[in-house]
């Protein structure tokens, strides 16, 4: 058997909230385009629904729509619609949002670290996203 890890609470029902907790941030950002929309609002803050579409080459406009109202939804996007015409609408982080910068750094940096493990180069890892 290998070693035992170390974890901050050796409590059984605080590893369940964590894990839970965890599981319930993946769901906010799952999504075959959340990351890449997330990325452009990150680099370059307020875009509008065009501006997204563009950036996000291949994503379909329904399906910016979905992705877009799943962030708003889940507090991560503002939609601000300017009383204009034709009318303007334009996609910010929130606070909330925007406080995943740190998380989201630190997944791209274990993404990584993973495509640069021997088992990742000899196929074992495979991911067919990455």
């Amino acid at each position: 058997m290998g070693a035992r890890r170390h974890w901050p609470c050796e409590d059984a029902q605080f590893r369940a909230a964590c894990a839970s907790a965890a599981s319930e941030a993946l769901r906010c950002i799952e999504g075959k385009w959340k990351m890449t929309l997330l990325s452009q609002l990150f680099a370059l803050g307020t875009l509008r629904f065009s501006e997204l579409e563009r950036l996000a080459a291949g994503i379909t406009q329904k399906m910016l729509a979905q992705q877009l109202r799943e962030l708003e939804r889940d507090g991560i996007v503002r939609r601000t619609v300017h009383a204009q015409v034709p009318p303007k609408v334009e996609y910010a982080l929130t606070d909330l949002g925007r406080a995943l910068g740190p998380a989201l750094a630190a997944l791209l940096d274990w993404v990584e670290l993973r495509r640069r493990s021997p088992a990742a180069r000899s196929g074992l890892a495979a991911c067919d996203e990455c």
